[in-house]
């Protein structure tokens, strides 16, 4: 046999695109090439491949050896194409059973010695050679169980090269050795937090199940130790579980990030990064492939920016695009990858540099020009894409200290917000949309979804006044659905109209 062929997988962001491996032995030069648009990692596959097969007791061809990686202008990069490149290879001399090969897609790094080394993306490689119409893969030993969360594939967990080549026919012994581990570890789950822990903020409660309710971008604002953070990170819990295809989008996400993968978690991802972070580390990129950035970790959950503020303004106005469309993509020279990013935004922030401006007892010693500046750190295409934007004010001594609780607890709160999603869906049964916070405006502003003259007059007004733009008129539609939701009522009247107002700009129906 003089040409072989496999099968890899090329990623590009969580798109995963089809590789035909090709080996081909000629009377020329001996030597050992690698063409097909391969980066840096992957050329240097050669000498890992030549040594791998080497240790495994394996027989490469002493001519001229050339694989290439088909479609060759599709940029290919990573060290997940080594074993694919090293079954091609010695099929070349006929000791392995080339239609096994040829039906196979090979996912996997090779070690020196021939132990097959874990590779982050392996879940969404797996997804695309099952949309392409394979049902057997072969994936590192510490991938099996990610790759298995793939239905109707055929998963094998390599732990050395001879193995590989024994279930393709080789007559060879395998090594008895352990396989290798991922390196990165499973992370614990977080420790529970209740909602009933809140204590004095009904009204920064009742705004959190509106945004957990309807999907809504949320800005809180207040001074430090009125509970912003606390209210945030509690978001999650009333949050509903994920379904099945939202799991394993966010199990995806995670094992491009190179987290182990070993099930999947129906409870939404939180992000928080510093406000140190970059542009780069919030919306993913790199010089030679793609790495996901906080806001694609947080698909299908909640992205909280504490201390909004702080952020560099270039790196929040990065966030106006995903907020609308739910995906980013990252141009390169090099490469063009996309990546999912439909999260929900949680910002959090002091309404000055000192944060004691307008706290009753406190003094603000910062000058008018330094607040206003605060202030502008969130530009107002951002605030425009902001469904709530909510005061958070200290609690009061007697509030903080008396044993009479709200009662809400994160288990009734979950409760509530399911059965308003649930009034939701039937709602938007028919639509393309499953929250109101993804609804059309131009779906609620007419047809049969139109509220009367009566119920809208008040945001008529604000319209005309300039106090809302048509995208935040369309924002306070979305949030008195939502709370006709909740309320179980059929639609939104002047109550619920009146409450989004002043949700959405602090604006008195």
């Amino acid at each position: 046999m003089r040409t072989a062929r496999t099968w890899a997988v090329a990623l590009s962001g969580v798109d995963g695109h089809l590789v035909e491996i090709e080996a081909d032995v000629s009377n020329q030069t001996p030597g050992f090439k690698i063409v097909g648009l391969p980066d840096k990692a992957l050329g240097e596959a050669a000498q890992r491949v030549h040594n791998a097969v080497t240790n495994a007791e394996l027989e490469l061809t002493r001519r001229r050896l050339t694989v290439n990686l088909s479609p060759a202008s599709l940029p290919k990069h990573g060290s997940g194409f080594d074993l694919g490149i090293a079954i091609s290879a010695v099929a070349t001399g006929g000791v392995l059973d080339a239609d096994s090969i040829a039906r196979t897609v090979h996912i996997g790094e090779l070690g020196l010695d021939g132990r097959v080394r874990p590779v982050p993306g392996v879940l969404p490689a797996v997804f695309a050679a099952s949309r392409a119409g394979f049902d057997r893969v072969i994936v590192p030993h510490a991938n099996e169980a990610e790759a298995r969360l793939v239905p109707g594939m055929q998963v094998r967990g390599a732990t050395t090269l001879a193995e590989v080549a024994l279930w393709h026919g080789a007559d060879i012994a395998v090594p008895d050795v352990a396989p290798v581990a991922t390196a990165s570890r499973a992370v614990e789950p977080p420790t529970p937090l209740d909602l009933s822990d809140v204590v004095g903020q009904e009204e920064a409660v009742e705004a959190l199940l509106v945004a957990a309710a309807g999907g809504h971008h949320m800005l809180m604002s207040g001074p430090p130790g009125a509970g912003k953070t606390m209210l945030a990170r509690r978001l999650p819990g009333i949050l509903p579980p994920l379904t099945d295809a939202e799991a394993l989008e966010v199990a995806a996400v995670k094992s491009l990030s190179g987290a182990a993968v070993d099930a999947l978690d129906d409870v939404a991802p939180l992000e928080a990064p510093h406000h140190s972070a970059s542009v780069a580390a919030l919306v993913g990129g790199g010089s030679r492939s793609a790495r996901p950035g906080a806001i694609v970790r947080a698909h299908r959950g909640v992205l909280f920016l504490d201390e909004a503020a702080e952020f560099s303004r270039v790196a929040l106005d990065a966030l106006r695009q995903p907020l609308e469309s739910g995906i980013i993509e990252i141009d390169r020279a090099g490469f063009r990858a996309r990546f999912p990013a439909r999260f929900q935004l949680l910002l959090a922030m002091n309404p000055c540099p000192c944060g004691n401006y307008g706290v009753r007892g406190a003094e603000c010693i910062c000058p008018p020009v330094a607040i206003r500046r605060y202030s502008a750190r969130l530009s107002g295409p951002l605030r425009d894409r902001i469904d709530i934007d909510l005061q958070v004010a200290r609690v009061a001594a007697s509030r903080a200290t008396s044993p009479e609780r709200t009662g809400l607890t994160t288990a009734e709160a979950a409760a509530r917000v399911r059965a308003a999603r649930a009034h939701a869906a039937q709602r938007l049964a028919d639509t393309p949309w499953s929250l109101n916070a993804e609804v059309a405006g131009s779906w609620l502003r007419g047809g049969e979804r139109r509220l009367p003259s009566e119920v809208r007059a008040p945001l008529d007004r604000a319209l005309e006044r300039g106090q809302l733009t048509l995208r935040g008129y369309d924002r306070v539609l979305r949030l008195a659905w939502t709370m006709a939701d909740l309320a179980g009522v059929g639609a939104p009247g002047s109550d619920e109209l009146g409450r989004a107002l002043f949700l959405k700009r602090g604006l008195i129906a």
